[in-house]
């Protein structure tokens, strides 16, 4: 008989699990009764509440606390477990040093995991993996139910006319990839004029790309990053402005205007030359 296990999460997301044994940001019950308690971390500035958590579940079952928060690696992936179901992570790490990223220093080198059904992929770089592993996710990708999505970003400058040509046959319902770089730019610009070419990027399909673009490291300023975002979606693609460990590299005086400028251009797209956003 296996053990039952409570996931603990600090915070609900849009891809918190929803079955009855994921628990959101509460104190146990008199009901409540497992063998093992899990607390998944994916933020930073939650660990302080996860670890109130874990003093309290204490008392019903054995704790761990864990999660990206936390430095972990990570292992193979189990659908529905830590993510609702319909996300699925069929690689992990990453063969890029960039500055400020973390995924090589927390999950190392690149490595293939068993390609597990899911139709949203949050691979932290599906394009470096060789060829028959990305060929197999596309594979999988054709038998779910819902229209694929890349929400883990595609990295622009490994973008090549066979992926577009799969593109074409799945017709994600979104395909993000990332601005973090200067040297990013042009293999942003190239990967955006070959999507275009195969009309993936059209006036009526563009908000299916968009583009994560970092801002708020030391020498970052609002100007420039304002720049950066405006010549995103100037390509014809939308933007999502992402703030460098939540400001934490940003000045303290100027934390107000970076959380305006990252909620202005979250989701941010062009309509009628003008900047929009669906962020509310």
């Amino acid at each position: 008989m296996s053990d039952k296990v409570i996931r603990i999460f600090p915070r609900r997301t849009k891809a918190t699990p929803t079955d009855d044994l994921a628990i959101v940001n509460r104190l146990p019950n008199f009901w409540d009764d497992a063998d093992k308690i899990e607390i998944s971390v994916t933020f930073e500035w939650d660990i302080p509440r996860a670890e109130e958590l874990a003093k309290t579940w204490g008392m019903v079952a054995p704790v761990s606390v864990g999660g990206p928060a936390y430095g972990n690696a990570g292992g193979d992936f189990t659908p529905g477990l830590y993510l609702r179901h319909g996300y699925t992570i069929t690689s992990r790490g990453c063969p890029n040093h960039c500055r400020h990223c973390l995924v090589p220093i927390r999950e190392g080198q690149l490595r293939l995991l068993p390609i597990r059904d899911g139709y949203d992929i949050l691979d932290n770089n599906l394009l470096a993996c060789p060829r028959e592993h990305i060929e197999s996710v596309f594979m999988m990708l054709e038998k779910q139910s819902k229209r694929a999505k890349f929400t883990g970003g595609l990295e622009a400058a490994r973008l090549r006319q066979w992926h577009i040509d799969w593109f074409v046959k799945l017709r994600p319902e979104a395909i993000w990839t990332a601005y973090d770089r200067p040297d990013e730019w042009e293999p942003l610009c190239n990967a955006v004029k070959m999507m275009a070419e195969a009309g993936i990027v059209a006036p009526h399909k563009s908000k299916r790309v968009g583009c994560y673009v970092l801002m708020g490291w030391r020498s970052d300023t609002l100007c420039k990053a304002e720049e950066r975002l405006k010549s995103v979606i100037n390509l014809g693609i939308k933007t999502q402005a992402m703030w460098l460990n939540n400001g934490q590299e940003s000045k303290p005086e100027d934390a107000s205007k970076w959380r305006d400028l990252r909620r202005h251009y979250t989701d941010a797209f062009s309509v009628g030359g003008m900047v929009a956003s669906t962020w509310k």
